[in-house]
C-alpha cells in the first residue's frame, strides 16, 4: 500500500539580536559611501578652484612682476592640479581599463549578429582574451582561412627555417655525353620556378621562388653537351594523388593541382592557360627546355620516373626558408603550396608523403595545443573542399597561438597586399588589418553544399593591443556586395577599439 506523506516546512525564525546586527552592518557601507561621495565632491571643488587660480595667474599681463606671495599661490595651485584623488579614474588599474574597452567593443559588435544568418559565426578577442563569441561552436565551411591552420602547424612542427632541396642525378659524363637518363628529383619545394617564366602576368605573382635555372647550369658546369636518354621527373617523395577527391570540377586542375613533390611553374604549360596532368613530366619538360637553351641536346625528350641508384647528384637548389614560403602561401592564397605542405608534414613525421599522414599531424598538433576539436574536420590543406568544417572558437584559438609568429606577420594587409589589396580601401583599417581571406563558391545556389566567405586575422589597435578575429559566412546566396558591406561594418567596429583614452593618458598625475 502506497502512503503519501506531506511534508510541511516550518517557518524559519531568527533571533532579533543577530538580525539587528546584520542590518547595522548593511548601513555602515552605505554611510561610508555617502561620506566618500561628499569627500570626492569637496576634492572636485578644490580641483576646480585650483584650475581657476592658475587661469587667473596666467591671464595677468604683468606676469614679470609677480611678487613672492603670488608665486606661492601659483605653486600651490599647480600642486593641486597635479594631485589625483584616490577614487579618480586615473587610478584605475590597467586590467580594469582594458576590460572596460573590451566590453565597449563587444557592445558595438553584438548588434551585427542580427544581420547574420544561422550559418555564420563571429569570434573576437583582445590580446588573447575573448571579447565576444556568436555561434562560435557551429561547424562551418572555412574555405581558405584553413591555410592558417596548415601554416601554423607547419611552422611549429618543421620550424620557420625549414628548407626544401631539389636535385639533379646523372650517370657518369664521358667526353661531354651522358649515356642514359637523367633525373630531376623533387624535394617538396612548392615555389620551384624557371627564371623566364612570365609569373608577373599572374593575378597574384609568386615570390620567394627557387630558381630551376641553377640545375640547368650544373650540367654546363660539368661539361655536359648531350644526353642520349630522357630527362625524367621524380616526385616519389610524395604519393601520386595529384588532386583531392571531392574538389569541384571547376577547382581540380584549375584552382589547384596537379601537384607532387616535384612541381615547376605550378605545372603550367608555357604559352597556354592549362596544366599538364603529370606534374613530374611537366617539370622535366621545363628542365629539358632550359638545357636546350644552354646548348645541351636531349635526344629522347622528357617524362617521369624514379631516380636510379646508379646515379650521382651533380646539382642542388635550395628553397627560401619555410617562413618565406608560408608568407607567399598566405599572401596569394596559394592552393598548391598548402597541399604540398600538408604532405611534407606527413613525410617529415612518418616518412609517408601523403595527405592522410599530413592530416594526422594536423589533428595531433591541434589536440596538443588544446584547440577544441568538436565540429572540426580537415580533409585538405587549401580549404577548397566543402567537406572541411571549422568553428570560430577553434580558429580564434589558433590565431591566439600564432600571434607574433611568422604566420601572423605573413598575412595579407588590408588595402595593400595579396588577397586584401582591394579590400577596406578608404578605411582607417588600411595597413592595420592583417588577415587571411576565404572564398568558396558552390553553384547552383539552391543546392548544397554551402558557399563560404570568411575572414580571419588581426587588427593592430595602435596602442600596443592586438585584436584577433574570425568571421565565417556560409550561404550560397552571398553576393559580393553583401559580404563586402558586412566586412566593412565589422571592420569599423574593430577599429573602434579602444573606445576611450589609454591607460598612459589616464595615469595619476
Amino acid at each position: 500500500m502506497n502512503m503519501r506523506v506531506d511534508v510541511v516546512a516550518l517557518p524559519l525564525r531568527y533571533r532579533r539580536a543577530p538580525l539587528l546586527l546584520l542590518c547595522g552592518l548593511a548601513v555602515v557601507p552605505a554611510v561610508g559611501l555617502l561620506l566618500g561621495q561628499q569627500w570626492l565632491d569637496a576634492e572636485a571643488d578644490r580641483y576646480d578652484n585650483s584650475r581657476l587660480a592658475v587661469a587667473e595667474l596666467e591671464a595677468d599681463d604683468d606676469s614679470n612682476r609677480i611678487d613672492s606671495s603670488e608665486q606661492s599661490i601659483a605653486a600651490e595651485a599647480e600642486r593641486a592640479v597635479l594631485n589625483t584623488s584616490l577614487f579618480d579614474y586615473r587610478r584605475m588599474p590597467e586590467p580594469v581599463a582594458d576590460n572596460a574597452d573590451a566590453n565597449r567593443l563587444a557592445e558595438s559588435i553584438e548588434p551585427l549578429f542580427g544581420f547574420l544568418n544561422r550559418t555564420s559565426c563571429v569570434a573576437v578577442s583582445a590580446n588573447g582574451v575573448d571579447v565576444t563569441l556568436h555561434q562560435a561552436d557551429l561547424p562551418l565551411v572555412p574555405a581558405s582561412i584553413l591555410k592558417l591552420v596548415v601554416a601554423a602547424v607547419a611552422i611549429d612542427v618543421l620550424g620557420p627555417g625549414y628548407r626544401f632541396q631539389t636535385t639533379v642525378r646523372i650517370p657518369p659524363v664521358v667526353d661531354g655525353v651522358i649515356d642514359g637518363d637523367v633525373f630531376l628529383v623533387g624535394g617538396g619545394d612548392p615555389l620551384l620556378t624557371a627564371d623566364d617564366y612570365p609569373i608577373a602576368k599572374d593575378s597574384f605573382p609568386a615570390f620567394n621562388t627557387t630558381s630551376l635555372d641553377g640545375l640547368a647550369d650544373a650540367f654546363v658546369a660539368n661539361g655536359v653537351k648531350r644526353i642520349t636518354g630522357t630527362v625524367l621527373g621524380d616526385g616519389s617523395r610524395y604519393d601520386d594523388e595529384f588532386v583531392v577527391e571531392g574538389w569541384g570540377d571547376d577547382v581540380a586542375f584549375n584552382d589547384a593541382g596537379p601537384y607532387d613533390a616535384l612541381l615547376v611553374n605550378d605545372a603550367r604549360v608555357r604559352g597556354t592557360s592549362g596544366v599538364q596532368d603529370d606534374p613530374n613530366s611537366s617539370a622535366a619538360r621545363e628542365l629539358a627546355r632550359l638545357l636546350s637553351s644552354r646548348g645541351v641536346r636531349v635526344n629522347n625528350g622528357w617524362g617521369s620516373g624514379q631516380a636510379s641508384t646508379l646515379t650521382e647528384v651533380i646539382g642542388t637548389v635550395t628553397s627560401a626558408p619555410l617562413s618565406d614560403i608560408v608568407n607567399e602561401m598566405l599572401i596569394n592564397s596559394d592552393n598548391n603550396t598548402a597541399e604540398m605542405l600538408l604532405k611534407e608534414l606527413g613525410f617529415a613525421d612518418s616518412g609517408q608523403g601523403t595527405r592522410v599522414a599530413g592530416l594526422d599531424v594536423i589533428d595531433r598538433t591541434l589536440a596538443e595545443w588544446s584547440i577544441p576539436l568538436d565540429g572540426v574536420r580537415v580533409v585538405d590543406g587549401s580549404g577548397l573542399s566543402p567537406q572541411n568544417t571549422f568553428t570560430c572558437r577553434a580558429m580564434l584559438q589558433v590565431l591566439q597561438r600564432v600571434r607574433g609568429t611568422a604566420v601572423a606577420t605573413g598575412l595579407p594587409i588590408a588595402g595593400k597586399t595579396g588577397t586584401l589589396r582591394s579590400e577596406f580601401l578608404g578605411s582607417p583599417l588600411v595597413g592595420k588589418l592583417f588577415a587571411k581571406t576565404g572564398s568558396l563558391g558552390n553553384p547552383p545556389v539552391d543546392e548544397p553544399p554551402l558557399a563560404s566567405k570568411s575572414l580571419a586575422g588581426f587588427v593592430d589597435a595602435g596602442n600596443g593591443d592586438i585584436l584577433e578575429f574570425v568571421l565565417i559566412l556560409n550561404d550560397n546566396k552571398i553576393a559580393d556586395e553583401t559580404y563586402a558591406s558586412l566586412w566593412q561594418v565589422f571592420g569599423d567596429r574593430l577599429h573602434s577599439y579602444p573606445a576611450g583614452p589609454d591607460t598612459a593618458e589616464l595615469a595619476p598625475r
